[in-house]
């Protein structure tokens, strides 16, 4: 049979037809709820074992309409898998447990986040709150079939959905309540329900006896429809009472972009500024500009919209000042600080929010929490990645076993959520050398604010500053083992958070003109933002630094290797009187340890 006969051989509804399906829907759903009463399938939960073994696994894509028309409702499928998704990640099927579609994801309500897509109804694809969950359906009837599942309930659809798996007969609708999918298996099993930019993806994860495989002829149960379902806006049926009449305005491009941000750096609000346009909405804590807060000074004006948390930015600000300067304390405040921010900040996120600037402090939240699935995202890199960061100081810890480099751990999911959306990212923006060259071609590279840099007569090394705060990541043990073997002194500009008489046996000068030194070294394992290395070198002041602090070469600047005390010690020495010459290995750690 062809296209236009399988079309041909449908009748379009009528209002009396649709107010008899409505009456019946009624009902059934009144009989389901009933019958629910007496043997309800659980509510399943995200606690249990963790499973490695891909049990069954779906893709699909998640935009099979590209027409300007559909636009609008394409963007509501997606923020309805958005919102269904995050009711099913994670969740853990207990052996002989029944799973049921909508016990777990619940009533598809405008007050629940859905948004209006198409379903079909009648035969006939509709705009409605929900619309496009059947994509969801058919991916978790697919990933149990071929996990091995008992199928419970299963309902195919009366009509052939364009880019559904219903031609084949492998497909399951739903429609709330009463025309759910249910399945068990005899093993325990853990739900994967993500959303990157394009793809659905659905996964069953198992035990070492749970091994995906296509599913069976057998177990396709019913024969595939006949019939193509036809788009209310396209069927060509002038005269049926749900056709939806062309709309010029419906024709335009939809899709907003919103930047969700955190603190403001110089060049961070400087690429905001020039890259927002004022359809865009702009998300932060506080409005810093109007408040004179300078940690939050973003540029408000030309957005169609700001958006702010002040509650809890200024949580945060109390939870950070009770947590303390460092530590694991401070890390779990800092954590859950920009947790609660993400989550408050991403309620601006709208349906046609198509694209998405995000701060990296936000980012693996809303990752995790599916927040930027379907959508481009850009990520303002303030850090290295934290599995890059990780393992660079578990590596300088192996060597300072007893140094402050265990502040900086955040959980496994954490991490592994930040790498995978980090993977997913369009682009990445930072000033950050070292950060950009992580990600090649989708790094967007900004240059540091700087002021003119001044000349500056080259004087003998006698006093060196360290921007500090003394912590192992930024390079204080190597400072002070320099300082000891070539008898220099010192000016800590940060705070000394090492311990109690991390300086014992340095000549430390007392605090004062920052500038006054005759070189600022900051040989650092891990530094974000050299603000203090740039106000040396436009003051005219000598850096010494590593290639972690995230500068290009340029005259005034030594660059080292991270963690060579060594190279510190011949770079400093090179710049004293040529009548001292840097110590041995040998001569150095033994004066380190007679200081």
């Amino acid at each position: 049979m062809t296209v236009e006969a399988l079309r041909a051989s449908t009748t379009p509804p009528t209002r009396l037809s649709s107010f008899v399906f409505a009456a019946k829907a009624i009902g059934f759903r009144m009989r389901r709820a009933l019958v629910d009463m007496a043997a309800r399938p659980p509510r399943l939960s995200v606690r249990g074992a963790e499973f490695s073994e891909v049990a069954g696994l779906s893709q699909s894509t998640l935009w099979s309409d590209e027409t300007a028309a559909e636009r609008a409702l394409q963007l509501g499928k997606v923020q309805n898998l958005r919102v269904a998704a995050r009711a099913l990640d994670g969740l853990v099927i207990p052996a002989g447990a029944v799973f049921s579609f909508w016990r777990n994801v619940g009533p598809p309500m405008a007050a629940r986040g859905y948004a209006t897509g198409r379903m079909l109804q009648q035969g006939c694809m509709v705009a409605s709150v929900g619309g496009g969950l059947c994509q969801l359906s058919n991916a978790l009837y697919e990933v149990a079939l071929q996990a091995g599942c008992r199928i419970v309930e299963r309902h195919s659809h009366s009509r052939i959905v364009p880019g559904s798996l219903a031609a084949e007969g492998r497909d399951a609708t739903v429609a709330w309540n009463y025309v759910d999918l249910r399945f068990t298996s005899d093993h325990d099993l853990r739900l994967s329900v993500r959303l990157d930019r394009d793809t659905l993806s659905v996964r069953l994860l198992g035990g070492d006896r749970a091994r995906a495989s296509a599913p069976t002829p057998e177990a396709i149960t019913a024969d595939p429809p006949l019939i193509l379902a036809r788009s209310c806006a396209s069927c060509g049926e002038i005269d049926c009472f749900r056709h939806e009449r062309a709309d010029p305005a419906a024709t335009q491009a939809v899709g907003r972009h919103a930047f969700l941000v955190d603190e403001a750096w110089p060049e961070l609000t400087q690429y905001v500024r020039e890259t927002g346009g004022p359809a865009d909405s702009l998300c932060l804590p506080l409005d810093g500009a109007r408040l004179g807060l300078s940690r939050y000074a973003w540029p408000t004006s030309g957005f169609a919209g700001v958006s702010s948390v002040p509650v809890e930015a200024l949580r945060r600000s109390w939870s950070l000042r009770r947590a303390g300067a460092q530590g694991a304390g401070r890390r779990n405040a800092e954590l859950a600080a920009a947790r609660r921010i993400a989550a408050s900040l991403s309620k601006s996120l709208s349906p046609e929010v198509v694209s998405v600037t995000v701060a990296q402090s936000y980012l693996p939240f809303l990752w995790r929490d599916g927040v930027l699935g379907g959508r481009e995202v850009t990520v303002l890199m303030t850090r290295l990645p934290m599995a890059v960061l990780q393992e660079r100081l578990d590596a300088e810890a192996t060597r300072r076993p007893h140094a402050t480099l265990g502040d900086f751990r955040a959980p496994a999911w954490l991490v592994a959520a930040e790498t995978e959306a980090l993977a997913d990212a369009v682009r990445v923006v930072t000033p950050h050398a070292e950060i950009a060259a992580l990600f090649g071609g989708r790094a967007v590279r900004l240059p540091w604010h700087t002021q003119p840099a001044r000349s500056r007569e080259a004087t003998p090394l006698r006093r060196i500053g360290f921007p500090g705060p003394t912590v192992a990541r930024k390079g204080a043990h190597a400072v002070r083992e320099a300082a000891l073997a070539l008898d220099l002194e010192v000016m800590p500009f940060g705070a000394e958070l090492e311990g109690e008489g991390f300086w014992r046996g340095v000549r430390l000068a007392p605090p004062g003109d920052w500038t006054a030194v005759d070189v600022v070294v900051q040989p650092a394992i891990i530094e974000d933002q050299p603000r203090r290395l740039l106000a040396a070198l436009a003051a005219g002041i000598p850096v010494i630094a590593t290639p972690a602090c995230g500068l290009d070469p340029q005259p005034g600047l030594k660059l080292i290797p991270p963690g060579d005390t060594d190279a510190l010690i011949a770079a400093l020495a090179s710049m004293m009187a040529p009548s001292r010459t840097a110590p041995s290995g040998s001569d150095r750690r033994t004066a380190a340890q007679t200081g």
